[in-house]
């Protein structure tokens, strides 16, 4: 299958959610565009024809011959740049862009572009709250929420926009030039995706391209631009200097601080956990470079109640706190959850793991596994390979399902103990995502509190 190539003709590849956004906004423009997907019959397509019914779709596997004949290729996130047919395509000179580059062709206001392998979505949304409640016109979009064209599409306006970014995404991103740009934290994750971490970590510094401020987590080498950016504030995990966001310790308080002068209390945050404290640092470092008055985000900061499925309490049941971490999809998540809530548990952490692990390596977990956990309770198809890879630093159950976890997990844990849902894998081998694994963890959970 060939088409003649005329001026502007413009292949969108995948028709997910972000794909079909991209059609709807192309085609809004007068462009000349081709539907293409690796699937003969995507869901939505109907739709999408019966919308624009001289669309043409072409499905099947990706050959030279589908892509032959474009000026541009709109690349979905699902979708690898570095296949075949699309690297040729890329040799011959054709432009091969995402969503997120045609958004910033056709928006000129400041950007806030936030990725990291772990916590984005949760510092995304408190970066929104932060500037909504200071009085600002912003926006969240991108990887959370509705995608960036769908924005446009609906004719939302803004005048900040604060958004999500995936390693995806950023893989066919250029000229963003954010007015703040942050990658949180580098952790294995997508290894079925990439070369290797350094692989990952690439697509992730394009977010910094032509930033005016670029966040930094000082204590994650990976979080460093290697491109020269306008300014730089760090946040870390300890004594903060200069143009710096840290945690100090006063008398038997901790405090989130800058350089100057403390900020807030950690004890009086919603949010429990290191790592969370390091996630509003993040926040409260994007906000002082977009002019945010500290009085206000302290105000957002203790309000913050964080998002569902990550590190949620869930319960507490004959004193033993229950957590929903089903967001913890790798093993920097996972790693994150154990140590923010371990360092300040009484007792330990039952820790129910597993799924699909994603090529991931799991000996990560080793050490905090070792200091904090009880028990390693796995389910799911790559449980015999997080069995093999921690078995030896601490007690391993392997069970058929999450409901079997849960009731084993009750029976093990005592009072100051946490039982953690926090897999370090996907979900799809058992689940309709980490939504669902999450939502069944939490019923299974309330099923067994009290009735009164």
């Amino acid at each position: 299958m060939t088409a003649e190539k005329s001026a502007d003709s413009i292949a969108v590849l995948g028709l997910g959610q972000t794909g079909k956004s991209c059609v709807r906004f192309l085609k809004s423009q007068g462009k000349s565009v081709v539907a293409v997907d690796t699937r003969e019959n995507p869901p939505g397509l109907e739709e999408l024809t019966d919308e624009f019914p001289d669309l043409e779709f072409r499905g099947g596997a990706l050959t030279e011959e589908i892509l032959q004949g474009f000026d541009e290729l709109v690349v979905s996130p699902g979708i690898s740049i570095k296949q075949k047919a699309i690297r040729e395509a890329m040799e011959q000179g054709v432009s091969v862009i995402g969503d997120i580059t045609l958004f910033r062709r056709y928006v000129k206001k400041p950007i806030v572009a936030i990725t990291g392998s772990n916590a984005k979505s949760t510092v995304t949304t408190l970066v929104g709250k932060l500037l909504q409640d200071a009085g600002m016109n912003a926006v969240v979009a991108g990887n959370i929420g509705i995608p960036v064209m769908e924005l446009l599409n609906q004719g939302i306006e803004a005048d900040i926009y604060v958004l999500e970014l995936s390693s995806f995404q950023l893989e066919t991103t250029e000229g963003l030039n954010a007015k703040v740009a942050t990658i949180l934290n580098i952790s294995e994750d997508h290894m079925d995706r990439y070369d290797d971490l350094a692989d990952y970590a690439r697509a992730k510094q394009r977010i910094y391209e032509g930033c005016e401020t670029a966040v930094i987590n000082k204590d994650d080498v990976f979080s460093e631009p290697t491109t020269d950016v306008g300014n730089k504030l760090y946040f870390l995990a300890s004594q903060p200097t200069e143009e710096e966001f840290g945690i100090v310790n006063r008398g038997e308080d901790i405090w989130l601080a800058t350089d100057h002068s403390p900020i807030v209390k950690a004890s009086e945050l919603k949010v429990k956990g290191r790592h969370n404290q390091l996630n509003a640092l993040a926040a409260v470092a994007i906000g002082k470079a977009l002019g945010v008055p500290m009085e206000s985000m302290v105000c957002t900061l203790n309000e913050f109640a964080g998002l569902s499925h990550r590190c949620q309490w869930v319960a507490s049941i004959e004193a033993v706190d229950w957590f929903n971490d089903s967001k913890g999809t790798n093993v920097g998540a996972t790693l994150a959850a154990i140590n923010g809530i371990g360092s300040e548990l009484k007792g330990k952490i039952l820790l129910i793991a597993g799924g699909e692990g994603k090529d991931a390596d799991f000996c990560v977990l080793k050490d905090a596994v070792s200091n904090y956990v009880k028990t390693l309770i796995l389910i799911g198809r790559d449980a015999p390979l997080i069995e093999k890879a921690l078995g030896s630093a601490v007690n391993t159950l392997v069970v058929n399902d999450l409901s079997e976890a849960v009731s084993s997990a009750a029976k093990m844990a005592s009072r100051g103990d946490a039982v953690l849902l926090s897999p370090a894998c996907a979900s799809f081998d058992m689940f309709a995502g980490f939504e669902d694994r999450g939502n069944q963890f939490m019923k299974l959970v309330h099923d067994m509190e009290p009735k009164h």
